[in-house]
């Protein structure tokens, strides 16, 4: 009967729960869901992560490759992230291009984790070679927040990765790859993404699940290491007070030093 009534009036059912403070999977509308961290999990990437938000999961798998700096930064390497919501993820996506909100949200990844890496460490030769890492992130599981959990893979990920030594030769413009001399990428800062949601115009959601995302007037995203916020991104809709955006940013620091804390943990157990 409870799904019944929630598939025919589903605003009128979460106002239900959540007139008692509480949200249909137990949870307090501040409480944000469990985050499962596992480092270098594909052995035959350079560098990988998986990660789950509650029943979101995302993998992420980073290949590096030699290739020729950018014109107009001729002494970097660069990064390529992509962020891919296949159809086995959720049945709101069909097979074919990269639907928009994937699109979108590879931007919005992009950003979020543009100042992780120095890029002149990629770099190998002044306009002639540089490294390039491939950052692939597949949502294997999609229930909301998949922006938050691409962005702590990809930061698990780099920290897993190590780049094979290399020489050029200026006159035979050759690469000499040294496989067994290995180098870790220095990963400068440690950006968290938290998601929330507004419900009736005025109902904070920490870390929505997707069908409170569908339901949301508005969504607001913060990116935090803890101490610095990097980004506050809200698309539109309705407004929020800046109570209520002082309290998300708090909820996002604290949650940014719990999943770096994981984080560092998680990498730490693989190089031992």
């Amino acid at each position: 009967m409870a799904a019944q009534y929630k598939s025919i009036h589903p605003v009128k059912y979460y106002r239900d729960f959540l007139a008692q403070d509480v949200r249909p999977d137990g949870r307090t509308p501040d409480k944000t869901r469990t985050v499962t961290v596992n480092a270098n999990s594909i052995s035959t990437s350079d560098g990988s992560a998986t990660v789950r938000i509650g029943n979101t999961t995302v993998i992420c798998g980073i290949k590096a490759e030699l290739g020729k700096p950018k014109a107009d930064e001729p002494e970097s390497g660069f990064v390529v992230p992509n962020v891919e919501l296949p159809p086995l993820c959720s049945p709101c996506f069909r097979p074919g291009p990269p639907s928009e909100e994937a699109q979108v949200m590879t931007c919005f990844v992009a950003k979020a984790t543009s100042g992780m890496v120095d890029l002149k460490q990629l770099g190998i030769s002044l306009d002639n070679l540089a490294w390039v890492l491939h950052i692939d992130m597949i949502c294997l599981d999609y229930d909301g927040c998949v922006q938050d959990a691409c962005v702590i893979a990809l930061s698990t990920a780099l920290r897993t990765v190590k780049l094979p030594k290399v020489d050029y030769d200026e006159d035979t413009k050759t690469p000499t790859v040294h496989l067994n001399q290995r180098t870790s990428v220095d990963v400068k800062s440690s950006p968290v993404s938290t998601s929330f949601a507004v419900f009736d115009e005025e109902i904070i959601l920490s870390d929505p699940t997707a069908e409170e995302e569908s339901l949301s007037s508005a969504r607001l995203t913060v990116v935090t290491d803890g101490k610095s916020i990097f980004s506050v991104h809200k698309p539109g809709g309705s407004t929020l007070t800046e109570v209520q955006l002082q309290d998300c940013i708090s909820i996002a620091k604290e949650r940014a030093n719990l999943v770096n804390e994981m984080i560092r943990v998680a990498v730490g157990s693989v190089k031992r």
